[in-house]
């Protein structure tokens, strides 16, 4: 199947099994969010960070292609999404960034003192990571925009992460 469907041509766009919403519905708008997150985090990725890092920003994009299904799937389809072995965010995945938190505040010293500066300190890698951060802000208001009770975990981990990265911007500055 071709890229180019032409199915979005007349303002509307396909959730997951079928549904058709338009292209302005608050659903496409979170999607396209995270997607751009997931980006931001893509050019992280590539610049000089360490490893570990680098192994950190993987786990948080693969959790972000599950949140992105889950949003892209209707309140009626939960139930067949979950059937299907599709991945989505849990409660788990919440107390995964609680521990990086807790890691990077307790183990590395790294505490809030007030906002960076994003760039000052001159590492790319801490400002795309501010960036990432400004977009998972963003994200997280997308997903309150969307009455459906299975996104609260989603929610909670949005939250979770924009905290998680301004935190790693401040450990990729040093």
């Amino acid at each position: 199947m071709s890229i180019c469907t032409k199915r979005g041509d007349e303002g509307l766009t396909d959730l997951m099994f079928g549904r058709r919403i338009s292209k302005t519905d608050a659903r496409v708008e979170a999607c396209g969010s995270i997607d751009e997150l997931n980006a931001v985090l893509g050019i992280v990725r590539n610049t000089d960070v360490s490893e570990e890092m680098e192994a950190w920003i993987d786990d948080v994009q693969k959790r972000l292609v599950g949140l992105m299904g889950v949003i892209a799937t209707d309140e009626e389809d939960h139930t067949r999404y979950a059937e299907k072995g599709y991945s989505g965010i849990e409660v788990s995945d919440v107390e995964w960034l609680e521990a990086c938190i807790s890691e990077a505040e307790c183990e590395k010293g790294i505490r809030f003192r007030g906002w960076a500066r994003p760039g000052k300190e001159g590492k790319l890698a801490s400002a795309y990571l501010d960036l990432a951060r400004t977009v998972c802000r963003r994200s997280e208001r997308a997903c309150w925009g969307i009455e459906d009770d299975a996104l609260a975990t989603a929610r909670l981990f949005l939250n979770r992460l924009s905290d998680s990265l301004w935190l790693i911007a401040r450990v990729a500055a040093v």
